[in-house]
């Protein structure tokens, strides 16, 4: 049997941006991300993606474009930029009501057709005025896709559809030319903002309805009290709420916006995720199978507010990546 090491916990110095700290302990992962990059994209389209996404960046009214200048300045080769901005994934995500931990869990799983980065997740310690909390991620990335604050909220963002019935020859340069004209936040970075600035779910689900975006997502969050739990689909000005918090790569909200499903899989996905909503959660990751689970699976999460338990593993193609790690 193939040994698994664990996802690398890491707990930044004092003052230390979280990104640098996990670049500082893991520079090797890092490394693995752009080799991969360059092998799928080429080593002049990283260059030119970087130099775009760098360009953009100097206009978007983020706090946490200083913190990628930092660690683009720290790498001092193309990369940075591109990292932090990229949007390509799908997932699925649910909540499951568990009373034995006192409130609802959090069930994530990660999809990008990107090798390397199941092998690469660390856990990073972030601490902002509201509080601590664990955020699952890459070395160098800054905002937040997956993460838990004990006795808060643990929340993941989702992609959402793409924005014509067209496909991606037309959705994908169309989606991207409206991030190009706004000045907005990425969704990843409004929901770091989130997870350093709001004490309560309450407090969360307000700032992530309710502050404008560059592009489109899908935000799931599940507080800390029972019945604490909901989708936000968001466009980059309004926001709307599914009847049921899961979420997959559709909108799913009665009265949202339309657009093409990123796969075929997305509502069987979604509808396996509610399914297991509907019965106790199982934290030896049992319920991970397809079509939830897939080649493009590169991290599994569940993670519970009320008692701060927060399990994970990433994944690549062939399987399992990391060994099961209790954060």
């Amino acid at each position: 049997m193939t040994h698994l090491d664990p996802i690398p916990f890491i707990v930044p110095l004092p003052g230390e941006e979280p990104a640098l700290a996990a670049l500082r302990h893991a520079p090797e992962k890092l490394d693995l991300l752009l080799a991969s990059a360059r092998r799928t994209y080429t080593p002049l389209g990283v260059r030119v993606a970087d130099a775009l996404s760098r360009r953009w960046a100097r206009r978007v009214a983020s706090p946490y474009e200083g913190a990628i200048s930092q660690v683009d300045r720290v790498l001092g080769r193309p990369g940075a930029f591109l990292l932090n901005h990229s949007y390509e994934w799908g997932c699925t995500t649910g909540v499951v009501a568990d009373p034995a931990l006192g409130g609802p869990t959090l069930l994530r799983v990660l999809d990008w057709p990107f090798d390397g980065l199941g092998r690469a997740v660390v856990a990073t310690r972030c601490a902002g005025p509201a509080g601590p909390y664990v955020s699952l991620t890459w070395p160098g990335h800054v905002g937040v896709l997956t993460a838990c604050a004990p006795g808060r909220f643990a929340a993941a963002i989702n992609q959402p559809p793409l924005p014509t019935p067209w496909g991606k020859a037309v959705g994908w340069p169309t989606a991207r030319w409206h991030v190009g004209r706004s000045t907005a936040l990425p969704p990843s970075h409004l929901l770091r903002l989130v997870f350093d600035r709001c004490a309560s779910f309450d407090d969360a689900v307000s700032l992530l309805r309710t502050m404008p975006i560059c592009i489109p997502t899908i935000f799931t969050v599940a507080g800390a009290r029972p019945g604490e739990a909901i989708t936000i689909e968001r466009t980059q000005n309004r926001a709307h709420v599914c009847a049921e918090p899961a979420a997959a790569n559709h909108w799913a909200s009665p009265d949202g916006p339309t657009g093409r499903p990123r796969n075929r899989s997305s509502r069987q996905r979604r509808a396996d995720m509610l399914a297991l909503a509907r019965r106790p959660p199982d934290w030896s990751m049992k319920w991970l199978a397809a079509p939830i689970l897939h080649d493009e699976t590169r991290l599994s999460v569940m993670a519970n507010a009320a008692s701060g338990r927060l399990i994970a593993q990433g994944f690549e193609a062939t399987g399992p990546a990391t060994a099961l790690t209790v954060l």
